[in-house]
């Protein structure tokens, strides 16, 4: 009995041993997993931080483009140095279908020639396009299917100044300028607040040219519509490079509707006013034609300087159509006269635009 008992003993001590010996390694393993679950802990935080701050960096990134719109090769791949501090946003595009490679690292400058028809745009951007930096893609919102909303216009818009659409201004010289003709009445107004915005977000600079003397510009849209409807010389020309064409047109004396006269004068202003008052927020000057005639070659080095391009003796085949006095160049002179005398539009009675 004395050895059973002896036995049953040793054997309960030895449990106990045994129990005392499972209690320490029992707390390192739940240290241990509690260790792993904080690492583990730590190493998910760390990730959502640092995947927080990326996202907040590209969004930064982001918006410094879509504001400040200098793409910047040089910046990326360091092969390009800074070339000037000009005032009007640069780019360094390398586009797929327009070749630049002799002249990657030439800043191109974003433009948009802003005008009315019967303005001298035609003229003016044949003179832009005769400098061998400057592309200038002409009245490409004269198709209605480009205009039809906003988004259509910006899809031509992204593709004009992706340097990707294909026309007779586009040279083998480094591209320094590149730019359209936009009407008025071709959407540019009826989006206007959306197309500024666009404007700001990429950086182009707006060239408003407008004809001073209303009434001039009337009768030369009503010479042009008339010869639309029934051709003068055989063939419809907006534009004519012959003194012999241009006599030939001018020889149409409109008869102009005095009864809507002024009204039609005060819609011209107002788009002038609206076109100034909407994009007068975005990098913009504005000038007129009258003294694109007057001084040619100061007022177009004063654009070329606006462009960031170098000066040029420009050059134009364009002959102005309309010379003669305004008393000689309506059928109802005495009507209009009357019509005018003592409004606001009184001045557009003087022959002294291009004195």
């Amino acid at each position: 009995m004395a050895v059973n008992k002896l036995n049953k003993q040793q054997e309960v001590l030895d449990v106990c041993v045994d129990t005392t010996k499972e209690i320490p390694a029992g707390r390192v393993l739940r240290k241990a997993t509690l260790v792993w679950k904080l690492l583990v802990l730590l190493l998910v935080a760390g990730c959502g931080v640092y995947m927080c701050l990326i996202g907040v960096d590209r969004r930064t990134t982001y918006d410094r483009l879509s504001l400040d719109p200098i793409q910047q090769v040089w910046r990326r791949e360091n092969l390009c140095p800074r070339l000037s501090r000009a005032k009007f946003p640069q780019h360094y595009p390398q586009p797929r279908t327009y070749s630049r490679k002799e002249c990657r690292c030439v800043p191109v400058h974003f433009f948009v020639l802003l005008s009315m028809q019967r303005s001298g745009s035609g003229w003016f951007e044949t003179l832009l396009n005769s400098h061998p930096n400057v592309s200038s893609h002409g009245e490409i919102f004269s198709i209605g299917r480009r205009r039809a909303n906003f988004s259509t216009i910006k899809q031509t818009l992204d593709e004009v100044y992706n340097l990707e659409w294909y026309s007779s201004a586009a040279k083998n010289e480094c591209t320094a300028a590149v730019g359209f003709k936009w009407m008025l009445n071709q959407g540019a107004l009826a989006h206007g607040d959306q197309v500024a915005d666009y404007f700001r977000s990429r950086g182009v600079s707006v060239v408003f040219l407008q004809r001073r003397n209303y009434l001039k510009r009337l009768i030369s849209v009503m010479g042009n519509a008339y010869d639309r409807a029934k051709p003068l010389n055989g063939t419809h020309v907006a534009h004519v490079h012959s003194r012999e064409e241009a006599e030939l047109l001018a020889s149409f004396k409109p008869t102009i509707d005095v009864a809507n006269l002024l009204q039609n004068l005060r819609r011209v202003q107002n788009m002038s006013d609206e076109t100034l008052r909407i994009f007068g927020t975005t990098r913009l000057t504005a000038l007129y034609y009258e003294d694109l005639v007057k001084n040619p070659r100061k007022r177009v080095d004063v654009v070329l300087r606006f462009l960031g391009v170098p000066r040029q003796d420009l050059r134009s085949k364009h002959v102005k159509i309309h010379t003669r006095p305004l008393r000689d160049s309506i059928t109802n002179w005495d009507d209009v006269y009357r019509a005018l005398n003592g409004t606001e539009f009184e001045s557009l009675l003087h022959d002294r635009d291009y004195l």
